[in-house]
């Protein structure tokens, strides 16, 4: 089953690619749909996409993944598929910003994932050769399908440590502020229905803390 949802992924680039006038954001919605039916075929609940959501103080990832709600797995920026050279991307202020305030994100030129775990990469796998796309104006054939779950379901895995007091608290939130107001709000406040931030400064950042940790 997972090899015939590549299959048609795949088949779903090439689709966007033969009309012409594609750009990177014509292919968003095909990652989305194999996003989803990823989480499916993994039983993953409540997986919920925002294709380019707000802002964060780190910049503007293509997607978040998150609950709808307040638990976000993590963020995903894609490429164009002409984009070749990962490695350089990589190396590049923009993913190193990234993977420094978010502790779970994917790279992805829609044929190669590559998933990084508090700033490491940790896994990636080429599902496709995007060269053969290009070239024949053909599906290439899927490859790597074991890696390609195990990747996924490593992504989808991840959850915040609890945090236990305001001091780490405040650590963490120095590090990565946007990714984990809305995490720990959620967490931390509910009992009094608050989600309100308040200003801290720690080595000189200003980050923000739960209203309730005065």
């Amino acid at each position: 089953m997972l090899k015939q949802l590549l299959e048609q992924y795949l088949k779903n680039l090439i689709n966007t690619f033969q009309r012409g006038d594609a750009r990177e954001e014509s292919y968003y919605a095909n990652l989305d749909e194999l996003i989803k039916k990823t989480a499916v075929f993994l039983k993953v609940k409540n997986i919920d996409i925002t294709i380019l959501p707000k802002k964060t103080e780190a910049g503007n990832p293509d997607f978040r993944i998150w609950d709808g709600k307040n638990h976000i797995t993590g963020y995903i920026e894609a490429k164009d598929p002409s984009t070749a050279n990962l490695d350089y991307i990589e190396g590049t202020e923009q993913l190193k910003r990234y993977c420094s305030t978010f502790p779970n994100v994917i790279l992805t030129n829609f044929y190669e994932f590559r998933l990084y775990r508090e700033g490491q990469r940790i896994a990636q796998v080429m599902i496709g050769r995007s060269f053969i796309a290009k070239q024949l104006h053909t599906p290439p054939p899927v490859e790597n399908c074991d890696q390609f779950k195990d990747l996924f379901e490593t992504f989808f895995s991840f959850s915040l440590p609890k945090v236990k007091s305001a001091r780490s608290l405040a650590i963490e939130l120095a590090k990565r502020t946007r990714f984990l107001c809305d995490e720990v709000i959620a967490v931390e406040i509910e009992e009094d229905g608050t989600k309100r931030c308040l200003p801290v400064y720690f080595s000189g950042r200003a980050a923000q803390v739960p209203a309730n940790y005065r």
